[in-house]
């Protein structure tokens, strides 16, 4: 399978970066980007080919539009001829099928992807929605690449990418939001930083890899480290109080919400 992206920043890197552990080629590999050290750097890195912006695309079986999502628009609408019968797989956050479609002059077949930042380390997660035009073979395409950052969840309903990118898209941030929070209270309760951070993130770490490996669900597990009259229950007894869980989930729903707005600005192109 040629791959061809479109934009070599990091989400590109850590999927050709994945791609090749996974067995493929760098030479099946092509990149465009409009920086000299960029390519440079690709190339070091990886051993692609590279492209400058202003090249002919090269012949591929797919092609990953990898570029921001403010200046996709703009390169669609300039690369339309060239990416008309092609596979198409969109990682831009925030641009919705249609205005891609509309500016690939409606010739090309499409996938749109919401991935997150964990693929940088090939821990992610996305969410793919299949285009009107493409087929269960694009499907199986798009599973082989999209394999290289992490799991694929696909939704059945392209509204749903906006609740993958309020849950998985935006949830790192939360994550780490909680990780920030943890390190604090232990530098508050005496411990120095490097150690405050030791016990933080080795704490979220050895929780998601008990979590991941027990057949019980998150609730459980909690209710497990919770003795009658302890310390946890003392802990979550405050965090109930002041309405923690309620407000991850209303956050949730606001990022959700402004992901229907950005889709709606970056649309109008």
């Amino acid at each position: 399978m040629n791959i061809l992206f479109i934009g070599g920043g990091n989400m590109a890197t850590a999927m050709v970066g994945g791609l090749l552990q996974q067995g493929f080629i760098a030479g099946d590999i092509c990149i465009v980007d409009p920086s000299e050290e960029a390519r440079q750097k690709l190339v070091s890195s990886f051993g692609v080919h590279t492209f400058a912006a202003d090249a002919a695309l090269p012949m591929s079986d797919v092609v990953v539009l990898a570029t921001k999502p403010q200046q996709l628009a703009a390169v669609a609408q300039q690369r339309a001829a060239e990416l008309a019968g092609r596979l198409v797989i969109s990682i831009a956050a925030g641009i919705r099928m249609a205005d891609l479609d509309r500016w690939l002059n409606r010739a090309a077949r499409l996938i749109r992807v919401m991935p997150n930042t964990p693929a940088l380390v090939r821990a992610g997660i996305c969410g793919a929605w299949l285009g009107p035009h493409a087929t269960q073979a694009d499907r199986v395409s798009a599973d082989r690449i999209l394999a290289s950052t992490g799991a694929v969840v696909w939704v059945a309903d392209e509204a749903r990418l906006d609740a993958i990118t309020a849950i998985s898209g935006s949830g790192p941030a939360y994550v780490f939001y909680f990780m920030e929070s943890l390190t604090e209270a232990a530098i508050q309760l005496g411990f120095d930083a490097v150690t405050a951070r030791q016990l933080a993130y080795a704490t979220f770490d050895g929780a998601i890899k008990l979590a991941q490996a027990s057949p019980d669900s998150a609730g459980a597990l909690r209710e497990k480290v919770t003795s009658k009259g302890g310390t946890t229950e003392a802990a979550l007894k405050l965090m109930g109080e002041k309405g923690i869980q309620a407000a991850i989930v209303l956050a949730a729903q606001a990022a959700e919400n402004r992901a229907a707005e950005l889709a709606d600005e970056l649309g109008c192109a």
